[in-house]
């Protein structure tokens, strides 16, 4: 049987679900008028006044955010309430530039929360079950986020954070964990070294994952709950839109439920700007219309993916966002051709290639370079040269396949690459340089 955590709104009717984003809408896109300059003055460029916003079906009028505009206004520009107000920050993991500081009232903390909450009870989680939260905590969202969903939920909460992966084991054995949220790397890391340890997935408690924060495919997710035993669910999130919780799938897992009482998606062209229709593909678009000390209107997720607002089979009524395929920031033009790492990764995947991997790329003589460099499991490691020469040419006959260009191929002994405890460092662009 479905729970939910919030059933009257998580199950409300269409025209319900409308009606309080479009009253939502209106109060916010009023607040930042009067009290966010930055706002002000993007909206009096674009033309469009808080009279000119009546509902949902105006919300086309409103200038996009990008996260170009964060950085220019960081960083209090955007700050959409007294600073007095403001209980915590939270920041994005970004390496480059000025990263994008979010600020949070207690009422912001509190509908972030019920989110998580929300995500977890979707999950199965209950006021039985202990969470075991290996996501990093600090300026990253994940460990905050998951941590304070749990507490909702009435869930006993271990704030493991990511790291020291032996006693992340032991903890989950001996205290009788259930639930663990974690980046999927770094739960694909915990089951290889319980394998190292020689446990199976009888040898632990766990029955459900939350897994989020980087994107993963679906054999990744088959290969994350073959090793730890356990169900995988996605959760999606922006630390500028709170973090963790803006979206989660249900049992059914076909796509991700939006918390449409405190977001508005769209997807739009990321070349033109124009809206698309209902399942089709584009950037993701969402307006959090209820944030108190960081209002995001029409931010630009940079999220590839698309919606479906058919009935979903867990009585949810929320639309649903499909895994995004990729981010139009981070997708790689490779000599022409538009690459996902996300592509690379099935492809390893369905040649049993589970562990880790690194995408290089650079520019020589004015040609792009493209290698990728895959890490054997123990299994699979061999020091025969034959061999490996056979099984480099077998993959990247396979990515040409997938990509419609040829990578180098190089396959490096098991432990090589180095582990990530956060968000897994897949691609390494040199011509960036």
């Amino acid at each position: 049987m479905e729970r939910y955590y919030q059933p009257e709104i998580e199950c409300a009717s269409r025209e319900q679900l409308r009606a309080w984003q479009s009253q939502r809408l209106v109060a916010q896109v009023r607040r930042v008028w009067e009290s966010v300059p930055y706002y002000k003055r993007k909206m009096e460029e674009k033309g469009v006044t808080p009279e000119d916003i009546r509902g949902v079906e105006d919300l086309n009028k409103l200038p996009f955010l990008s996260k170009a505009d964060l950085r220019d206004a960081y960083p209090y520009g955007l700050l959409g309430a007294p600073l007095k107000d403001c209980v915590r920050i939270h920041s994005t993991s970004g390496t480059t530039g000025k990263r994008v500081v979010a600020f949070y009232t207690r009422h912001d903390i509190d509908l972030w929360e019920d989110c998580c909450a929300r995500a977890l009870t979707a999950a199965g989680a209950t006021e039985e079950d202990v969470v075991q939260v290996s996501y990093g905590y600090g300026l990253f969202t994940g460990g905050a986020g998951l941590d304070g969903g749990s507490h909702k939920v009435g869930c006993l909460t271990v704030p493991m954070s990511s790291g020291n992966t032996d006693r992340q084991i032991m903890f989950i054995r001996d205290l009788n964990a259930t639930v663990l949220c974690a980046t999927p790397s770094y739960a694909a890391y915990l089951g290889e070294r319980m394998r190292e340890l020689g446990l199976g997935p009888d040898d632990i408690p766990l029955k459900a994952g939350i897994f989020g924060a980087e994107a993963w495919s679906e054999e990744m997710r088959r290969d994350i709950e073959k090793t730890l035993g356990i169900k995988a669910y996605d959760i999606y999130g922006l630390t500028e839109l709170s973090g963790p919780g803006v979206s989660f799938e249900c049992s059914a897992q076909a796509g991700m439920h939006i918390n449409e009482d405190h977001f508005i998606p769209e997807i739009i062209d990321p070349d033109t700007g124009e809206a698309l229709p209902a399942g089709e593909q584009g950037e993701l678009v969402i307006t959090a219309v209820d944030k108190e000390a960081f209002p995001m209107i029409r931010y630009r997720t940079k999220d590839i993916c698309s919606l479906t607002y058919e009935p979903c089979a867990c009585g949810r009524t929320h639309v649903r966002m499909t895994k995004p395929r990729g981010r139009s920031d981070d997708m790689l033009i490779i000599r022409g051709v538009n690459v996902f790492p996300s592509q690379i990764e099935t492809v390893l995947l369905q040649h049993g290639y589970a562990a880790n991997y690194q995408i290089l790329v650079d520019r020589v003589n004015n040609t792009d370079t493209f290698e990728v460099l895959v890490e054997m499991t123990p299994e699979m490691f061999t020091d025969s040269v034959g061999e490996i020469q056979q099984l480099q040419k077998t993959l990247s006959l396979g990515l040409n396949s997938m990509l419609g260009i040829r990578p180098k191929v190089t396959l490096v002994a098991p432990k090589t690459i180095a582990r990530s405890e956060g968000k897994a460092v897949r691609v390494i662009d040199k011509r960036k340089i």
